[in-house]
């Protein structure tokens, strides 16, 4: 047989392309949400209208009485479930959940599994009645329980429409969108079937149609997977899919059709369903891609809006942080500026008692100034507004005077501190005052944490390079301090002893990272003292 031939068999082509489209549709709404109730009630309805189908078009074309019988009395038990999936399926459209009275499912189960065990039986079709030459049953009686049959399936396809119509006219204008499209495909199938099922064989003696059910129930198939897909928003990949699922499966149908043995028959009929099953695999794994893509996508949306939220709490606390600063610095300056004027004595002669009350008041407000400066320059360099302002200087002098200036300090605590530079002066592209403000908080951190002993500061040119060295043997660091010593509000363990804000080397790392310079650190262990080089080149 050609392919030419195959023109015969156009109801056989008409009914697997259907079989096969409708098969393709149950999965994808399935596997489009595995959780909805609807979307399972559709899957089951899609199965059983692929059963029924196929069931009712081989007991056409069989030449076997007996098998015929049989065909025809699984068409009837496929037809009670297929009335049923139909009535559930309208029972739970078009919710993602319902909850369906236990009574009641029993109930109705039990009875649909009754009268599809019963039209197994003679009771339903007792026997063959007549046979058209090619041996295919033209006529059955029928028993006593054909009745039973009629008036179950009549219950739940009246009972499915009730409910279809019942949400259609309670339902809101979104959801009354999705049921029209679902009365459209319902009153183009029911119209087939009467007129082609019902009118043609019963009236004018023509069952030539009978074998067709499947194709007559698509439009209600097609309408309904419209109504619950277009609002899954499928995606274009998963609908090129299904494409190339439902073409793969009419080129095989076609060899099905023009097969001219038994053997080759049944295995291309077997080829014909493992396509169906892998196209099945395959658009769950395009829409489980999908799914996954979506998910990120809302993800990235999602980290976008908490980066953006995130940014604007930072700025708003460097906004607090700047306007908090500014407001604590101005009346620490005044604080100050009195203190001053006492110890000095502005107000006229005072004990040593006060003088010395008046100077501990002028060192606690020069840190609070101090950690206020420091909560400026945090703002600015988290703004990438820290401004400099570069100017060839002696690196040497300054060194020298913030070591000067910090004697008096390591005086207090009985440390001795030493200054010692390789040259008279080593000149330097820097910000004078940022750069003496690094150097000032190397030194005087040497002294706060060095209990006693000593601190060494050093200036050298190495390389290109002006390197200052200040050292001390003083608490020291563990080594797994180190690499995080220059990070936001880091203080290490050494706070238990002494407190500081963990702003200062996070700061002055900034600075010098600024000057295209290096900062770093070196401890062989607590209580072992500390290193901190800083290197800054020479023609920058």
């Amino acid at each position: 047989m050609s392919y030419l031939d195959a023109f015969r068999n156009l109801d056989l082509l008409s009914v697997g392309v259907t079989v096969a489209a409708i098969f393709i549709l149950g999965i994808t709404v399935f596997f489009n949400n595995q959780k909805s109730i609807t979307n399972k009630a559709f899957l089951f309805f899609s199965m059983a209208t692929v059963f029924y189908g196929t069931v009712n078009y081989a007991v056409y074309h069989v030449s076997s009485p007996v098998v015929s019988l049989f065909l025809l009395r699984a068409t009837l038990f496929f037809a009670v479930w297929h009335a049923f999936s139909f009535f559930l399926l309208f029972y739970v459209f078009p919710e993602e959940s319902a909850v369906v009275s236990p009574i009641h499912k029993f109930i109705t189960s039990s009875i649909t599994g009754a009268v599809s065990l019963l039209t197994l039986t003679p009771a339903v079709l007792s026997g063959i009645k007549e046979l058209s030459p090619e041996g295919v049953i033209l006529k059955a009686d029928n028993g006593p329980g054909i009745a039973v049959f009629g008036v179950w399936v009549l219950y739940l396809v009246i009972s499915g429409i009730y409910f279809l119509v019942k949400k259609m006219i309670m339902a809101n204008e979104r959801r009354k969108k999705q049921f029209k499209q679902v009365a459209i495909g319902t009153v183009i199938t029911f119209s087939l079937l009467i007129v082609f099922n019902f009118i043609f064989p019963a009236l004018l003696d023509n069952s030539g149609y009978v074998p067709l059910g499947a194709l007559f129930m698509f439009p209600f198939i097609g309408f309904t997977f419209y109504a619950i897909a277009r609002h899954g928003m499928l995606d274009i990949k998963v609908i090129g899919t299904e494409i190339i699922t439902a073409v793969l499966a009419i080129v095989v149908l076609l060899d099905v059709i023009v097969a001219e043995d038994t053997a080759t028959l049944i295995l291309r009929v077997g080829v014909f369903i493992l396509v169906l099953g892998f196209g099945a695999l395959l658009i769950k794994s395009v829409l489980n891609e999908v799914r996954q893509r979506e998910k990120l996508e809302i993800l990235t949306e999602d980290l976008e809006a908490s980066n953006k939220k995130l940014q604007e709490l930072d700025k708003l606390k460097s906004e607090f942080l700047s306007f908090a600063s500014h407001q604590v610095k101005a009346p620490m300056s005044i604080v100050k500026g009195y203190a001053d004027l006492i110890a000095g004595g502005s107000y006229g002669q005072i004990p040593d008692k006060v003088k010395e009350t008046a100077e501990k008041i002028k060192s606690s407000v020069d840190k609070l100034i101090f950690l206020v400066n420091d909560f400026l320059d945090l703002r600015k360099i988290e703004e990438g507004k820290m401004q400099y302002d570069f100017e060839k200087a002696d690196v040497v002098d300054i060194v020298k005077e913030v070591s000067e200036g910090t004697k008096t300090l390591a005086d207090i605590k009985d440390i001795e501190l030493s200054f010692e530079a390789t040259a008279p002066a080593i000149e330097a592209t820097i910000d004078v005052q940022k750069f003496r403000q690094v150097i000032q908080n190397l030194v005087e951190n040497a002294v706060k944490y060095t209990l006693k002993g000593w601190v060494k500061v050093t200036v050298s040119q190495q390389n290109n390079f002006a390197v200052i060295t200040v050292s001390d043997s003083g608490l020291g660091m563990p080594g797994d301090l180190i690499p995080t010593l220059f990070e936001q509000f880091h203080r290490g363990q050494s706070d238990k002893k002494i407190r500081g804000t963990g702003l200062g080397l996070y700061i002055a790392k900034q600075i010098i990272d600024a000057h295209h310079g290096t900062i770093k650190a070196t401890s062989e262990g607590d209580d072992k003292g500390s290193t901190f080089i800083v290197e800054i080149p020479l023609n920058s």
